[in-house]
């Protein structure tokens, strides 16, 4: 890694993450409200992408709708101006585009955005989230569970930040060698861990060969302590009381 990318990375995984925003106390995840509470609490932002019909990046967990939002249905199914019509589940809040919410953030919040693209065809949700961050001038980064993302970014947007997600658990590349295999394709700058992994010898690893580790999902203070020993920076959430 180069100097002034490792300089980038460093400025990027200042502070903790809030996952999804900073939900919970009546604010949905990757919402508008949770969004601004992490900007409020000066924590970094990390939230989730899908594509929409007519191929703009959208912020939104799930591949399906109804989990999250009053309708059913597939993400991709719906245009981005459909979407942003429909509400999110017990709130007032609609799905955004993530061009919305750069514009919420604003350079403010250290960013990553998880790059939800479960198989090889990632062009056209990779190109979404390039074409969005184009101009955009805050701490940001991409990152994935698929490797293709990584590479897709490597190929044609590779000034940007790129990290690969990673859990050792009911994945089937949990095996080291395939590891190894997915971080070299995706060509990373950095591992998103599950926290339930670590200590793992894989992350140890790749500390050891200067890539950063930040993990997810920390909840409680004994996942802090964990994180504190084995990763450079958490990807947490408010602990449920």
């Amino acid at each position: 890694m180069s100097p002034s990318r490792e300089t980038e990375l460093r400025a990027l995984i200042v502070r903790p993450f809030a996952h999804r925003g900073l939900h919970g106390a009546g604010r949905i995840e990757n919402s508008r409200a949770a969004f601004a509470a992490a900007i409020e609490a000066r924590h970094g932002i990390e939230l989730d992408v899908q594509v929409s019909g007519d191929g703009q990046a959208v912020v939104f967990h799930d591949e399906w709708l109804h989990r999250l939002s009053v309708e059913e249905g597939v993400v991709r199914g719906r245009t981005v101006a459909e979407l942003g019509r429909i509400r999110l589940r017990d709130s007032d809040e609609t799905i955004p585009s993530l061009a919305e919410i750069l514009a919420l953030i604003a350079g403010r919040a250290p960013l990553l955005i998880e790059v939800k693209a479960p198989n090889r065809e990632v062009g056209a949700l990779c190109r979404a989230v390039s074409d969005a961050l184009k101009g955009y001038t805050g701490p940001v980064a991409v990152m994935s569970f698929n490797p293709e993302v990584g590479r897709w970014f490597a190929k044609y947007d590779p000034a940007r930040l790129r990290g690969l997600v990673v859990t050792e658990k009911g994945r089937p590349w949990r095996g080291g060698l395939k590891r190894r295999l997915s971080l070299w394709r995706s060509k990373s700058d950095f591992l998103a861990y599950d926290i339930r992994d670590l200590p793992s010898r894989f992350a140890e690893s790749a500390r050891r060969k200067g890539l950063k580790v930040t993990t997810w999902t920390v909840r409680t203070m004994a996942d802090r302590a964990r994180a504190a020993e084995h990763a450079d920076q958490i990807i947490y959430e408010v602990e449920a009381r």
